[in-house]
């Protein structure tokens, strides 16, 4: 299952605009001024790519994203399938990622790009179907990470749905979590000090309850809380879903090595109609919208197991950088000083030994 090249045009749940029509839609509302601006943020959970089909988004996009008024100390990047390797074993195209974003991270290391320490932390890919033999993919990308690459995600998205599966990025075969290959490979990423990002959508929960039990020395983290969908069969059954999805979060929260991701909600997958709207959402209508994701997470996890990302730029479908996290600082308003802390870079710098603000 080893894949090469560059992704297609969609990105999973989302048909994505270039960051250039993003752009002239964001622009159709005044900004907002950054709510609580001096509060350190880690970001732990952004792309680069630079496509014919998904436009270009480089450290000059993120850095304009980032650039208004939020107090950003440093990112992490997670795969989206950028710059494989073309030459070389199949299974080691990935390296490619890694390289690619650790020079980035190199260029914002110089200081000439601000003050934000941009990709930090890197999440590559392996194919973890290769089972024990994926430990050369994932050696040559702690190589070519400079001391940046923390563990990798392998997709496990995937949806009987047509309306859902037209998305996917990797074709990915149901409950590959339960796979004994797949998990042979698996078993290779604790030895090496490397975490696990879980990318599926909500009715694949279960799967990803049993992976964490069977290893519970695997530090896994939950994407985009859960990934619940709201479009297909799901559109027009929020709270039945919701209803489902909750009791599923719960059961995961009680594995101590799992810790989430609060984001994501701004992928049209949840059913939200703000990238079909004229005007983009203010953060009072994203804050109000996104909350029933999020609160039930962070009641769940708690502050500790829980970390705020911008998913960008695939959230951006829904609104701009400051709009995204002034609606996270609107739904956490009532949060201790020391819940803020956690929420916003304790919890990041701790799960990706990134040295906190």
């Amino acid at each position: 299952m080893a894949e090469t090249g560059d992704a297609k045009g969609e990105y999973p749940g989302i048909s994505y605009r270039g960051d250039g029509a993003l752009q002239t839609w964001l622009a159709r509302r005044p900004p907002e001024a950054a709510l609580e601006p001096a509060l350190p943020i880690i970001d732990p959970h952004h792309h680069f790519w630079d496509t014919p089909a998904r436009g270009r988004y480089l450290i000059d996009e993120l850095l304009q994203d980032i650039g208004g008024g939020h107090t950003i100390v440093a990112t992490v990047f997670v795969e989206c399938r950028s710059m494989y390797k073309k030459a070389g074993p199949r299974e080691l195209a990935p390296v490619g990622e890694v390289e690619f974003v650790n020079g980035i991270a190199a260029m914002s290391a110089s200081g000439n790009y601000g003050p934000s320490r941009v990709a930090e932390g890197i999440v590559g890919h392996a194919d973890l179907t290769l089972g024990a033999r994926v430990r050369e993919t994932l050696e040559a990308e702690i190589a070519a990470g400079g001391g940046r690459f923390r563990g990798i995600r392998h997709g496990l998205a995937v949806d009987a749905a047509p309306q859902i599966a037209r998305h996917a990025l990797r074709h990915t075969p149901p409950h590959l979590a339960r796979d004994a290959t797949f998990r042979e490979g698996f078993a290779q990423l604790a030895p090496l000090g490397l975490s696990f990002e879980a990318w599926q959508y909500h009715p694949q929960l279960p799967d990803l309850i049993d992976l964490a039990r069977a290893f519970p020395d695997t530090t896994i983290i939950l994407n985009h809380v859960g990934g619940v969908l709201g479009v297909g069969p799901y559109a027009g059954k929020r709270q039945e879903v919701l209803a489902n999805w909750r009791r599923d979060i719960a059961e995961l929260a009680k594995c101590p090595n799992v810790v989430v991701k609060l984001g994501g909600v701004g992928m049209i997958s949840f059913g939200f109609d703000f990238h079909e709207r004229e005007m983009p959402p203010s953060s009072e209508e994203l804050a109000a919208a996104w909350r029933q994701y999020l609160e039930p997470c962070i009641e769940a996890f708690g502050a500790e197991r829980a970390m705020f990302e911008s998913n960008f730029p695939p959230d951006k479908q829904s609104g701009g950088y400051t709009e995204l996290w002034n609606a996270f600082k609107r739904i956490t308003q009532g949060a201790s000083a020391a819940e803020k802390r956690a929420l916003y870079a304790g919890t990041a710098a701790r799960v990706y030994r990134i040295t906190p603000p």
